[in-house]
């Protein structure tokens, strides 16, 4: 692989946001007067915006249309991500430690542009980020592989040169879709971790093990 790139998600992977979506979620459900615990977690873990709430409107029967349901969590989620959501503590020290390997950096995430950039700003890693690609500037969210495309596209680098770092099934499926290898960190505070053998092509415990692996395929 000649790796130019380095595309990654957001949740799960930078942010460690996954415990407060299930807060944000029932939040969202108990307007609709559904009782709400995370027990779908692994139906909406990675998905985008659109994706996720079909599957509640499916799944509980809400006669709200989806669009109505991305703004309502829109703005609950606003506020986690602004104050509160934390950062998973590799990241400080990775995102510099790739970007002086001299490879290009993207961001390619589910949630929307109101969510993230407040928490990239917050956190002071918007500046390692040649381009943030979020969930309502493509049309198929993940799995699909879009998000990724045109984040490959804005960098001005070939899929096929592309490494994508994601947790979740969705997201895997949506870079592997797109041509590019892709490094799995599942979390096992969500996911069975042996449902991601053969999946993704490199599998990780942590993000900090992130650097060996680029300068393993750097130096391949």
């Amino acid at each position: 692989m000649n790796i130019q790139a380095i595309l990654f998600d957001l949740d799960g992977v930078l942010a460690d946001s996954e415990p407060m979506w299930n807060d944000i979620d029932g939040a969202l459900l108990a307007q609709y007067d559904v009782i709400y615990g995370g027990e779908h977690k692994g139906q909406v873990l990675g998905k985008s915006f659109p994706i996720a709430l079909q599957f509640y409107k499916d799944t509980f029967g809400l006669r709200a249309e989806v669009e109505e349901l991305a703004l309502r969590r829109t703005e609950i989620a606003t506020d986690f991500y602004a104050n509160r959501i934390p950062i998973f503590e590799d990241v400080p020290a990775v995102l510099p430690t790739i970007k002086e390997m001299g490879l290009r950096i993207g961001l390619a995430s589910s949630s929307v542009g109101a969510l993230v950039l407040p928490f990239l700003e917050r956190h002071n890693i918007r500046r390692y980020f040649d381009q943030v690609v979020t969930g309502e500037e493509v049309e198929h969210g993940k799995p699909n592989p879009d998000i990724y495309l045109k984040a490959a596209s804005k960098i001005h680098v070939e899929p096929a040169n592309c490494l994508v770092v994601e947790d979740a099934l969705a997201g895997i499926t949506a870079g592997k879709s797109a041509g590019m290898d892709v490094a799995a960190i599942p979390d096992p505070r969500f996911v069975d971790v042996t449902l991601y053998n053969g999946k993704a092509d490199y599998l990780m415990s942590r993000l900090g093990e992130l650097p060996d692996l680029v300068r393993r395929l750097l130096n391949s």
